[in-house]
């Protein structure tokens, strides 16, 4: 082909003439935009819009195409304006490839409907510099084609995207700017991970300043960025701007869940499993909505077109120069800790503006500012405080901002919208800082060294780097090596001055092997655990578990009884089942208690929510899963029943049985007899949720209850009065004893999570979590890797966070991920594996009324990536 332009246009021509259709105007217009180029010596650049493209106009387009590299087009740019396109994913996926290496830019602003075409770019690749994928349904981002020449992707408002796939980004050398605004990532270390692969990244943005349109330093910022851990909004805040908008308006749903707290039934409830949703407990019906089967992609593109609406008419009102705008959270996106437990519902553009013209008359938030006077607000302003009003006549939650101190000039200087759930994550800024050393803007916001060293700082303080205090992150590779060299761990005390290698034993060579290891997988391998088969003929059983625990001695082993009173024990390493007993009555009575004994390994007690309390032996249980109820007698005690149960557990010596439930009473039981030896009476003012012995003093136990103390006490001493009280802001879930039983782990509701010494009560570390504002999110805590590490889990939250016991510092967050896009997941229970370290296993439930609960394995130690990578070699 002539590098004349001319002829460009006539191929085109000629082409629709042999296809038999007449030339498009608006390809036409385009070509005649490229010769006006031409003529006045600019970049010659060809805009083709899909919009305006038919499926006849394709076969002449790509024939002309075809040539285009051997013309004087300098750049070719695919771009989609509307949603309303008539060409299908074939035909687009034909053109793209026909521009081949001329092609510059590719913006799509609904690629909602077509995944076909996002599946062949993730998995081919593209070489555009400009990838514009806004409002696209990507789930889990796993980009593994080549973008060699890919130096800028934007992905905001890709509402359904939470996740990455480790080396998404590993075929991006050139990457240098990112957008994800308005997405559903939070998680810190698995996006921090995925983002180091990008060596060339220097602008990162997860919220937008409203006068910026693209990932560059804000003009107005004046070159610094502010890294005060003022927060904008107050834990409460988090939920309220978030509920604020009526995010949740299924009202079944909500009274369902506000039914949990009434006195009927929070007696069933309690337990170490508190409020637990019994959704499983619905009805089937035949419209039971599926799990997606497309684990990378959602198929909800009615709310990616809604949200893109919105966003648009906002964008068009905020541009307006003379109108009075104001500012408050995205009413579209959650703090990462509520994002799990309330499904995303878009409102309707009257309810955006209502809402707006509402927080404007009430002054709330920030106020008015003009659209020129726009610059960036990333969560945290200095000098003043934020309080919480309720306004019943419309049921909604507003924020109200009182300003101490603070001009208006300076608060229109802060500006910020469209956050990702990962923003407010607490000293988010300074941990990607840290995490992205060569990171020059975040968040419209230039870094500079001061900026740096105090992210530093902040990330020492609060953060692991490494498991066990390791300042480095060694490759499994390097300790092995040194081991071989030296028979032995060896480290360096200073890295200025050479000193001997010093040995380590071998206890301490394995936690620098798991530390290697659990640096490198932030996105750990998980499966449940709770769906097998018993044998190999059989059908797959899917239980409903309600209650878990590990075996004390036999690794191997793992109990767990069900919403509908079955007891299962099954080898949890080789997912084979052990033991199974089938519920007995017509009633089915939730199992909430389990406990193993230590000197009779094959026995173990369990209680049910109707108050029975048996001890049970393994060998008599039967050994596949059966309807129907078989006449051999597993049972070894009947013990006398406790109202309301909700906890046991036996002392060290297997001598004694403690049990509590929705009253203020505990009840002794002897283990040879069976008998009930005494009820200890009102040793709390509110119900005790969980009672736990010590692991070696067999007369020590602790009490947690929902009057807000725990409470040690002593059999010995008598029950007249605790040994030490030790008192929380609210109610308390659990305590558990260090495994040497050196200190307490205490968990209040919404995330108030302490460790005490357990000789006197006194406060050694208060873990520093989030709160979300609910006043149901009930916390558990175990400690792992004996009494190393901690591990956390809410009941209104999706994620598992683990910190160091010693020093309080937050470790690594494990987000679980529901396998569709409105089923949300959250943490029911969970335990640490005494015998693996960084192993532990989560009951998690879902808010889809007829997904079951499941028990979820997670090994820190194996990536997720590793494991697929071996299923499909």
């Amino acid at each position: 082909m002539a590098s004349d332009l001319s002829q460009l246009e006539s191929r085109y021509c000629n082409a629709c003439q042999k296809q038999e259709v007449l030339p498009n105007s608006s390809i036409l217009s385009c070509l005649s935009k490229v010769k006006h180029q031409k003529v006045h010596f600019e970049q010659c650049s060809l805009e083709i819009l899909i919009d305006n493209l038919t499926f006849s106009d394709i076969p002449p387009l790509i024939d002309t195409l075809s040539g285009i590299s051997s013309s004087d087009v300098d750049a070719v740019d695919v771009s989609q304006k509307s949603s309303d396109v008539s060409i299908d994913g074939e035909s687009l996926l034909l053109l793209l490839r026909a521009v081949n290496h001329k092609l510059r830019a590719v913006n799509f602003i609904n690629s909602s409907f077509w995944k076909d075409v996002l599946r062949d770019i993730f998995q081919r690749g593209t070489t555009c510099q400009v990838l514009n994928l806004r409002f696209s349904p990507i789930r889990k981002l796993n980009m593994t084609g080549k973008f060699m020449e890919l130096h800028t992707l934007n992905l905001d408002f890709s509402v359904h995207l939470n996740s990455f796939h480790i080396n998404c980004f590993s075929c991006m050398p050139k990457l240098m700017r990112l957008s994800m605004c308005e997405t559903r990532v939070a998680n810190l270390w698995m996006t921090s991970a995925a983002l180091s692969k990008l060596r060339s990244l220097v602008e990162l943005r997860f919220q937008t300043c409203l006068c910026c349109f693209d990932t560059g330093p804000c003009p107005t910022s004046g070159g610094v960025i502010r890294l005060g851990n003022e927060k904008i909004f107050s834990d409460k805040q988090q939920f309220s701007s978030y509920l604020g908008s009526r995010c949740v308006d299924n009202d079944d749903m909500l009274e369902q869940t506000m039914e949990h707290s009434t006195d009927d039934n929070l007696g069933r409830l309690c337990s170490d499993n508190l409020s637990f949703l019994n959704h499983d407990s619905l009805k089937s019906t035949t419209q039971v909505l599926s799990d997606e089967s497309d684990s990378e992609f959602s198929s909800d593109t009615k709310e990616v077109d809604n949200l893109r609406k919105i966003s648009d008419t906002v964008i068009e009102f905020n541009n307006q120069a003379n109108s009075n705008v104001i500012v408050s959270p995205s009413k579209h996106s959650t703090p990462s800790s509520i994002i799990s437990s309330v499904p995303t519902l878009i409102p309707t553009f009257e309810e955006v503006m209502s809402s707006s013209r509402r927080l404007n008359d009430s002054n709330s938030f920030i106020g008015h500012a003009n659209a020129d006077e726009f610059c960036c607000q990333h969560n945290y302003i200095d000098n003043f405080t934020i309080t919480e009003e309720f306004s019943k006549d419309e049921g909604s939650l507003t924020n109200s901002l009182k300003v101490k101190n603070v001009t208006m000039t300076s608060l229109k200087n802060h500006i910020s919208s469209h956050p990702s759930p990962i923003c407010f994550e607490t000293y988010y800024k300074e941990y990607m800082i840290t995490s992205l050393p060569n990171l020059l803007v975040l968040d419209n916001l230039p870094i500079g060294d001061v900026e740096r060293e105090q992210a530093k700082l902040v990330f020492k303080r609060y953060f692991e780097c490494a498991p066990y205090n390791r300042q480095g992150k060694d490759s499994v590779v390097s300790i092995v090596q040194r081991r071989e060299i030296s028979s032995g761990v060896f480290f360096q005390r200073s890295s200025k001055v050479k000193q001997r290698y010093l040995r380590e034993s071998n206890h301490s060579f394995l936690r620098s092997l798991s530390a290697a290891k659990v640096n490198s997988s932030p996105q750990p391998h998980s499966h449940s655990i709770s769906n097998f088969r018993s044998g190999p003929s059989e059908e797959t059983k899917s239980f409903r578990p309600r209650q878990f625990e590990y075996h004390p001695t036999d690794p191997r082993l793992m109990v767990f009884g069900t919403l509908d009173g079955e007891l299962v024990v099954i080898n949890h390493e080789s997912e084979k089942l052990v033991g199974y007993l089938p519920s007995v009555g017509t009633t089915l009575n939730s199992i909430l208690g389990l406990c193993w004994l230590k000197k009779h390994p094959s026995k173990l007690i369990a209680g049910s929510d109707n108050g029975s309390l048996q001890m049970y032996d393994v060998c008599r249980m039967l050994s596949k899963v059966t309807d129907r109820y078989c006449n051999m007698d597993a049972s070894m005690h009947t013990f006398d029943d406790f109202e309301q149960l909700t906890s046991v557990h036996i002392n060290s010596n297997d001598e004694y049985i403690l049990a509590s439930g929705f009253s203020n009473h505990v009840a002794l039981y002897d283990m040879c007899s069976g008998r009930r030896l005494q009820i200890f009476k009102d040793l709390h003012k509110e119900h005790i949720n969980v009672v736990k012995f010590a692991y070696h003093s067999p007369t020590l136990f602790a009490t947690a209850s929902f009057d807000k103390d725990v409470k040690m006490w002593d059999l010995r001493q008598g029950m007249s009065q605790p040994c030490y009280t030790a008192s929380s802001s609210r109610g308390n879930v659990m305590v558990c004893f260090s495994p040497d039983d050196y200190y307490l782990l205490t968990s209040a509701i919404d995330n108030e999570v302490k460790q005490l010494l357990a000789v006197d009560g006194r406060l050694l570390t208060s873990f520093d979590i989030t709160s979300t504002g609910h006043a149901q999110n009930y916390t558990r805590s175990y400690y792992m890797n004996g009494r190393d590490y901690m591990i956390t889990g809410s009941c209104e939250e999706h994620v598992v966070r683990i910190c160091c016991a010693q020093t309080g510092r937050r470790l690594k967050d494990v987000h679980l991920e529901g396998r569709g896009s409105k089923n949300s997941i959250f943490i029911q229970s969970l335990r640490s594996d005494p015998f693996r370290a960084f192993h532990m296993s989560i009951l998690a439930a879902h808010w889809h009324p007829f997904t079951k609960s499941e028990i979820i394995k997670v090994n820190l130690l194996q990536t997720e990536e590793c494991i697929e990578e071996s299923t499909s070699g």
